[in-house]
């Protein structure tokens, strides 16, 4: 067994906390690729905090929370419904037991010609009743809908409200009351933020790691996710945030960024090259395309991993 098979095995069989929600471009599948890469300083532990500012599913998160010994852990997203969710199991995560119990129990004993209506009668009121909801309940609605629609994604349209269809999955497990225990535990350590990405500099010292997992710049023009964010996340948004990582990286702080390679369908696109042209640290990885309706078009493409350090 190689290296890779080997890690992804351990990870696989691991009792430690994970993501709890399915997420597009989540990095659980990446992470054995991704974890040779990480800065050397995280061993000898001269690395104290650690922040991610895209926190999404968390995969990195939950591994190096785990893993690492950390005197502080920040996470942050200006996504509110996904910053609701981390800090309601943070809070209250028996309440939010309960409530996932009593929606997998109704999605489980309704009749398969029903689920549908009953997917759809959730989401409605996820959409309509934001301001008037009890915050436990809106979270338990927030994952059923995310483990029960197509393609276990969590998209909102342009006035903010979930649009993701039906997912018609047979028996879906909406969640997994062991792992949402293990991270509320471990969320009572961690800071969670909501705030645009450029909050963190605050953050920034010469014994801090960042982790920047932000909405990927589409390859194609038919690739494009709509966004998570109701105000998506476009191409000056980028730039925003190659600025920040410039600037992080004058006040010491080690850095970690991944992203899409422009050049999987143009190899004149020197977009992320010109961006990071004064860290030639860039490596590719192989990543399989998990959300597209083209089960035909699902496989390898690169990813781009931007670091500012050699080890």
């Amino acid at each position: 067994m190689d290296y890779i098979s080997y890690l992804s095995a351990k990870l696989r069989s691991s009792d430690q906390p994970r993501p709890f929600l399915k997420w597009a471009g989540g990095k659980t599948k990446l992470l054995p690729q991704l974890l040779p890469l990480l800065p050397s300083a995280l061993k000898t532990g001269q690395i104290k905090r650690y922040v991610e500012p895209f926190i999404g599913g968390g995969a990195m998160f939950f591994y190096l929370a785990t893993h690492y010994q950390f005197s502080e852990l920040v996470i942050s997203d200006v996504s509110k419904e996904l910053i609701l969710c981390y800090t309601m199991i943070q809070q209250n995560v028996e309440e939010l037991l309960q409530y996932l119990t009593e929606l997998q129990k109704s999605y489980t004993e309704t009749t398969s010609e029903k689920r549908e209506e009953l997917f759809y009668a959730i989401r409605s009121r996820f959409n309509q009743q934001a301001k008037q909801q009890c915050k436990v309940e809106r979270v338990a609605q927030m994952i059923f809908l995310n483990h029960t629609c197509f393609n276990g994604l969590f998209r909102l349209n342009s006035k903010g409200g979930f649009n993701v269809p039906f997912g018609r999955y047979r028996n879906p497990k909406i969640f997994n009351a062991t792992n949402l225990r293990l991270t509320a535990k471990l969320l009572q350590k961690t800071e969670i933020i909501c705030a645009d990405f450029e909050k963190s500099l605050a953050f920034a010292d010469k014994a801090t790691f960042f982790y920047f997992d932000p909405p990927y710049r589409p390859i194609s023009k038919t690739s494009a996710f709509t966004s998570y964010a109701k105000d998506g996340f476009k191409d000056q948004d980028q730039v925003r945030l190659a600025k920040l990582f410039h600037k992080l990286h004058k006040r010491g702080a080690k850095l970690m960024l991944s992203n899409s390679d422009p050049q999987n369908n143009d190899p004149n696109d020197d977009f992320f090259a010109k961006l990071y042209a004064e860290f030639s640290l860039i490596t590719t990885v192989k990543a399989a395309r998990a959300i597209n309706a083209n089960g035909q078009k699902r496989g390898k493409v690169s990813e781009l991993v931007i670091t500012n350090y050699f080890s």
